[in-house]
């Protein structure tokens, strides 16, 4: 086995061996090697196991490297594993875990305000599917929790970072969808009053 060789099978069963995202500088440590060299070796890692077709991938996150199963041989890990799908995200878990991701790091009090109900539940529901986590504490009254974002979240949405996020709407496009949907609400209410109408007639003449 040449040196490349040696390098690419030491990164591999590192990667395998921890099973979490390894940062590129953590992995360079281990080998002595600058930091350029061994981002070069994963990427040869990467396209072996792309031209071989291979059940294994390997994914980048932020700064980081993992390595996992293909998403077409999901189905048979699970039987495997006899791991349990995990039941929908409600509209609600939507929305908060937008909120977070889209302003990085936010706390409860924050999410509240802009959702403005009790988000005690959607939190604790994100937490416990391992999407968000506790980031810390804001040095403020109370000290509340700062929640942000995982790398499980960037991977379950295909995400590199956060910065690929979408772009969020403009005000003048959300204004206009809620336009359009007071719209459609008011044809919906004239059509009933209509029908109910009709109804009423209908019973007068009989």
């Amino acid at each position: 086995m040449n040196k490349k060789d040696n390098i690419i099978a030491k990164l591999e069963a590192m990667l395998f061996a921890s099973g979490d995202p390894i940062e590129v500088s953590k992995l360079a440590e281990v080998l002595d090697i600058d930091i350029d060299n061994v981002t070069k070796m994963l990427g040869h890692l990467g396209a072996m196991y792309d031209e071989r077709e291979s059940g294994l991938m390997l994914i980048k996150i932020d700064n980081k490297y993992q390595l996992c199963t293909r998403e077409e041989h999901s189905e048979e890990v699970r039987k495997l594993l006899e791991i349990k799908k995990n039941t929908p995200l409600s509209n609600a878990a939507f929305e908060v875990l937008a909120i977070i991701a889209y302003n990085k790091t936010v706390t409860r009090a924050f999410i509240e305000q802009i959702r403005g109900v009790d988000c005690s539940g959607p939190v604790s529901s994100l937490v416990q599917k391992g999407l968000i986590e506790e980031k810390g504490r804001l040095d403020l009254p109370g000290r509340p929790l700062i929640y942000g974002t995982t790398d499980r979240f960037l991977r379950c949405f295909s995400l590199n970072s956060l910065d690929d996020l979408p772009e969020l709407p403009k005000t003048e496009e959300i204004e206009e969808i809620a336009k359009d949907e007071s719209q459609t609400s008011l044809f919906d209410d004239n059509k009933e009053e209509t029908k109910n109408e009709n109804q009423t007639e209908k019973q007068g003449e009989e």
